[in-house]
């Protein structure tokens, strides 16, 4: 007598699936509210949500990834109005050359392929994220979890919805991190390589990596690994301003570009602690409350993570950032967007957050989601000066 046996398909892993997507999830649910919030109000405004999340500064990227650098339409100009043969040099070439490759995947449409590069970078960073809340001391996957949550719910977080860079730079800056946490230098230079073409803020990501490379290779002699990483790390953003230098003529090229087409160089400070102190006194705009309290936000933080006892490249890297923002003269407002980059010093917020009962967590997490939404529809419809 012959018997046949029933084969019962496996259970679907529903907990693993969960466990798994749950970084996606909880980065695009905050900051698919911010998009529904910033739709709404750019009805309210005249204007349409695909026009917000390409203006400023992603438009220009989006042009020279359809034009090349050479080929951009003489009606982008800078801040002031003005165009150079080198203007466009500006604009490091990670992001629209990773948007020109992905147009041609769905059809050269560049505005697609933008929106799309951005949003798959920030799920990428949201696991980078997770990844460092449960490799620095005291964390765990929850810590993690909740870095993602403060990330996509900090006030200038808009950007990241954007066909701006800042997505792009802190997944592959949130990896590089990672791989310098588990001493996996060929990795962390790579990593750090690719941020050095997307934006300059790759300046405080190349100090800590390779100082990070350099200490292990002489106290802890792991060979020539830390050496190529760190060769490896400085052959990104030290290319792309050696190229610049080469093509202007002149070896700050890139530093004059930035300084004559939209103010930004390096003043100490200066600059920065007048702004504060005239929106201290004379404010009277929201956004000056927001720049405010960000410099304040920015102090305090780095202070909680001395204390919490960070990594110290991790540490290193959030106070070269906020030093090169800070130091800097430019377009003031854009100082908040540019903190976001400072990711890692919302981790002791967030192992702080671990230790309360969920919902007092969810309730934090919710309020910040929300008045975050709020602020980037603010910042791109009403105020408009903030990117």
């Amino acid at each position: 007598m012959v018997t046949t046996r029933s084969v019962l398909p496996t259970a679907v892993p529903w907990a693993r699936v969960a466990t798994a997507l749950a970084p996606a999830g909880v980065y695009l649910a905050i900051r698919l509210t911010g998009l529904l919030v910033l739709a709404w109000m750019a009805t309210q405004h005249d204007t349409s949500l695909v026009r917000e999340l390409t203006s400023w500064d992603g438009a220009w990227l989006l042009a020279i990834a359809e034009h090349g650098y050479d080929g951009v339409p003489a009606h982008h100009v800078d801040a002031h109005g003005q165009r150079d043969p080198f203007t466009t040099l500006a604009f490091f070439p990670g992001y629209p050359l990773t948007v020109a490759v992905v147009a041609r995947l769905v059809g050269g449409d560049v505005v697609i392929a933008g929106l799309l590069v951005s949003l798959v970078a920030g799920i990428a960073a949201a696991y980078g994220l997770t990844r460092i809340g449960e490799l620095v001391p005291g964390g765990s996957r929850r810590v993690g979890l909740l870095l993602v949550a403060l990330f996509a719910a900090a006030p200038p977080a808009y950007v990241l919805n954007m066909t701006y860079t800042e997505a792009l730079f802190c997944a592959l800056a949130a990896w590089a991190l990672v791989a310098v946490l588990r001493r996996q230098w060929l990795s962390a230079g790579v990593l750090t390589a690719g941020a050095g073409l997307v934006r300059p803020t790759a300046n405080a990501l190349l100090v800590a990596v390779g100082l990070a490379a350099v200490v292990a290779a002489v106290t802890r002699r792991e060979g020539w690994r830390p050496w190529v990483g760190t060769a490896v790390a400085a052959s990104g953003l030290l290319g792309y301003l050696g190229y610049v230098a080469v093509r202007t003529g002149t070896i700050d090229g890139w530093f004059a570009i930035q300084r004559a087409g939209w103010g930004w160089h390096v003043d100490g400070g200066r600059s920065t602690l007048a702004a504060v102190g005239a929106a201290l006194v004379n404010g009277q705009r929201i956004f000056d409350v927001v720049l405010v309290l960000s410099f304040a936000a920015s102090l305090v933080l780095t202070a909680l993570a001395v204390r919490a006892r960070l990594p110290w490249p991790l540490l290193c890297y959030g106070a070269v950032v906020l030093a090169t923002v800070w130091g800097s003269a430019g377009l003031t407002y854009a100082k908040v967007r540019l903190l976001l980059v400072a990711f890692v010093l919302l981790l002791p917020v967030a192992v702080a957050l671990a230790r309360v009962r969920t919902t007092t967590a969810v309730a934090v997490v919710a309020g910040a989601a929300l008045a975050s939404a709020w602020f980037g529809g603010y910042a791109l419809t009403i105020w408009r000066y903030g990117i």
